[in-house]
């Protein structure tokens, strides 16, 4: 049996569904919503690339080192983004929650925040990590902004970890909430979440 197995997250502004082929056109609607592929610090695939970055994503499920989302707006039913449990490590339980993008009308709003109380919900009290990461480049300062704002504790820079899209050297810097901290971090995001404001409609 794989661990995590996938599975359907709801709350009320998102919900997260198992990655598929069949969430294809809403995602290309979704990504050329502020033609998020131009933003150099991060890789977000272009509309004509979406079909092979969804098999991209199932076939590392296949493999066992990723469990893929579909990010769908609760109120229209429609994908918006993309979301995963990646690098995951079954035997230390732990798993980094990555490779997310969301439209630009839904950025910065309470389907953003839902969306990591669900995950971080679903591997505390479910699969029972004793850790969670959360990595970003060091130049993507509104990422870095969001993660810290979950409680998210910085681990370290690793740095020229990876090759970024334009062929420069990435540096990455590592976050993670542990066990322990995840009570704390809980009543944080439903705080937040019960102050923010819901996503724009998807158009």
């Amino acid at each position: 049996m794989s661990w995590p197995e996938p599975v359907s997250l709801r709350g009320s502004h998102a919900a997260l569904e198992p990655l598929t082929h069949a969430h294809h056109d809403e995602l290309v609607d979704a990504v050329r919503d502020g033609e998020l592929w131009n933003l150099w610090y991060t890789y977000i695939p272009r509309p004509e690339g979406l079909r092979d970055e969804i098999e991209r994503r199932l076939s590392l499920q296949r493999s066992g080192s990723m469990l893929p989302f579909a990010v769908v707006d609760a109120r229209s039913g429609r994908a918006v983004g993309m979301t995963t449990y990646m690098n995951i490590d079954a035997g230390n339980r732990r798993v980094e929650i990555g490779s997310t993008w969301y439209r630009k009308s839904v950025q910065r709003t309470a389907l953003n925040t839902e969306c990591k109380l669900l995950l971080l919900q679903h591997a505390f009290e479910t699969l029972e990590c004793i850790a969670v990461e959360l990595r970003t480049h060091f130049f993507n300062q509104q990422s870095r902004r969001a993660i810290e704002r979950l409680g998210a504790k910085l681990d370290g820079v690793l740095r020229s970890h990876i090759r970024a899209s334009d062929g420069t050297l990435r540096d990455t810097c590592v976050y993670s909430i542990i066990a322990s901290e995840w009570p704390a971090v809980r009543s944080h995001l439903t705080h937040q979440l019960s102050r923010t404001r819901g996503p724009t409609p998807a158009r």
